[in-house]
């Protein structure tokens, strides 16, 4: 990184850091510093939803996730738009009306004090561990690209964080997020023009697709019924959309953004940008990643992205027989820029040359099969290094082929989706604990500043345990995935509790708790068997099942065991 690239990074995260505390210190109350006066217009809540999703992990994941796998992955998202509308129709409303402050409030008003201690430690637990991801994630990739120090990367993303969002709370996660946001797309449409243009002079748009799709890049939609696929669109449309609906409706980190708004109708639009912009800001995202594959068809690319792995081969037995399969992948890098060449030569002539399309084809393999050699061979020298690459290989584009200034821009790119997604976790993980737990637990009763303090004291607390997180985490085989998840595992269970309080009110507390235990139990045991077994499962299904068997226990444990109790009172519900 040159000098220039130094002073863009430092000065967009001091900006952010500094406007965002100047802006919002001096909180007065807990409703000041965890709804915000109820102040936010729909467009800030709009952003600040986007911005609290997009972590890191989607700038450093997605592009990489598109270049080794295609643009499938934006089927996880198919479901999100319909849970945006039932959201804006069921649950905006009762937050608002029930006046709560975080989402577990309302479930006590329904159910009893258990039902939302459970739900509330099970989003702790889940949140924790994902708010000390968004920190691990970009740290990670700078330390190793960069040769930073992993543990201080950790310490300076949160100890920054910790500052705005101690001082201003949920105004500070919504004004600073606007202009993340606004880094975070100026940077990611600045670099996928520059790859347009970095492609061979007679080389369209059009072909760069054609190029992608004979490497099965462009297989956007799989109608699959096979449970172990991934991503298909019947997983997006049912176990996306549980998660989303979880996610955004019962998620405090979400959930907090739209309870912010000035009113019921604010929040909604704000929901309702988000549904509309969300599937074609991730469609961009992994499009760029397309690019990016595209690009390294015509430039020469590593055998593994991960820096750390070549190091760890330099220093091992294995150093020559790796290096012999650099010199073939260098003369397979070769081949495939003359094939490309030609192939882009008749489609130019309105050719789509078939024998050329099997050549792409057939070298791609070629390279996938080194690549997965290359791996055989850094597990060997050391068994501990991480050799999927998928996290790697947007930023080793950025880093090598980038021009002066944008390197430094897309650095802040990152560490800002990094901090916005991180303040959002932070804030909620200390307005769940002070209101759900500590508040809610207290004997004796309290002033407005005690509360106020004690929800500051927590933002710290929470800050600490995530950068604790971060410095032990270890890399999975894709930062994306895990974060989801991890989400999957508990947010089903948490979104049945609240599917039943909006709509089955006779069902009574005492079902819906032993229910909710079944139900997460059920859960992990599930997820168990689909890691030491040979049976798979993709994740996002834990959502659909948690959330289904939550509601379908409820009712029958109320019928059978507790068919007697008084229907719940409509007041909370209406």
């Amino acid at each position: 990184m040159q000098l220039f690239d130094w002073i863009v990074l430092i000065v967009t995260l001091l900006f952010i850091v500094g406007y965002g505390s100047w802006k919002t210190k001096g909180s007065k109350n807990v409703e000041d510093f965890i709804l915000g006066n109820n102040e936010t217009p729909w467009y800030t809540v709009g952003l600040s939803v986007m911005a609290t999703q997009a972590s890191a992990i989607t700038f450093l994941s997605t592009p990489g996730q598109a270049y080794h796998d295609g643009m499938g992955f934006v089927q996880f998202y198919f479901g999100l738009p319909i849970a945006m509308i039932v959201i804006c129709l069921t649950f905006i409303p009762l937050y608002h009306k029930n006046k709560v402050f975080t989402a577990y409030e309302f479930l006590e008003k329904r159910f009893d004090l258990k039902t939302r201690s459970l739900a509330a430690i099970l989003f702790l637990v889940q949140r924790g561990l994902g708010t000390g991801l968004t920190i691990y994630a970009p740290a990670i990739i700078l330390s190793a690209l960069l040769g930073w120090n992993l543990t201080f990367m950790n310490i300076m993303i949160g100890v920054l964080v910790i500052i705005y969002t101690f001082s201003g709370g949920t105004k500070a996660v919504n004004v600073t997020q606007k202009q993340q946001m606004f880094v975070i797309m100026s940077g990611m449409f600045i670099t996928f023009f520059l790859i347009l243009h970095y492609l061979p002079n007679d080389m369209t748009f059009n072909s760069a697709m054609h190029i992608a799709g004979a490497n099965d890049k462009m297989n956007i939609v799989d109608f699959s019924f096979d449970p172990e696929e991934k991503y298909t669109f019947w997983s997006g449309i049912t176990g996306g959309f549980f998660l989303a609906l979880a996610y955004f409706g019962t998620d405090q980190s979400q959930v907090g953004r739209y309870l912010s708004g000035k009113s019921i109708r604010e929040s909604q639009m704000g929901l309702i940008m988000n549904g509309l912009l969300k599937v074609p800001m991730q469609f961009f995202i992994l499009l760029t990643g397309v690019m990016v594959f595209v690009f390294f068809q015509f430039n020469p690319v590593p055998l593994n992205f991960n820096p750390n792995n070549k190091i760890v081969i330099e220093k091992s037995a294995f150093k020559e027989e790796y290096h012999a399969l650099e010199k073939k992948l260098s003369k397979l890098s070769e081949d495939k820029k003359v094939i490309n060449l030609l192939y882009i030569d008749q489609l130019n002539q309105d050719y789509d040359n078939p024998i050329l399309r099997k050549e792409l084809v057939a070298l791609s393999n070629k390279e996938k099969d080194l690549r997965d050699r290359a791996k055989e061979i850094i597990s060997k020298a050391d068994s501990n290094s991480e050799t999927n690459d998928k996290d790697y290989v947007f930023f080793h584009f950025i880093l090598h082929y980038l021009p002066k200034g944008l390197i430094g821009l897309l650095l802040a790119v990152i560490l800002s989706a990094a901090m916005s997604s991180t303040a959002s976790g932070l804030n909620a993980l200390a307005s769940t604990t002070a209101i759900d737990i500590y508040k809610r637990n207290l004997k004796t009763e309290k002033s407005e500043k005690h509360y106020l303090n004690a929800t500051k004291f927590f933002t710290l607390f929470w800050g600490i345990v995530a950068i604790l997180f971060a410095c032990v985490g270890t890399l999975f085989e894709n930062l994306i995935q895990l974060v989801n998840i991890i989400g999957s595992i508990f947010y089903g269970t948490v979104l049945g509790i609240f599917l039943v309080g909006f709509y089955l009110r006779r069902v009574r507390a005492k079902a819906m708790f032993i229910s909710a235990i079944i139900s997460q139990t059920t859960i992990f045991f599930i997820y168990y068997f689909m890691i030491y077994s040979q049976e798979k499962l993709g994740y996002l299904w834990l959502n659909f099942i948690g959330a289904i068997l939550t509601i379908v226990l409820s009712l029958l444990i109320q019928f059978f065991f507790f068919r007697g109790e008084k229907d719940v009172d409509q007041i909370v519900l209406e």
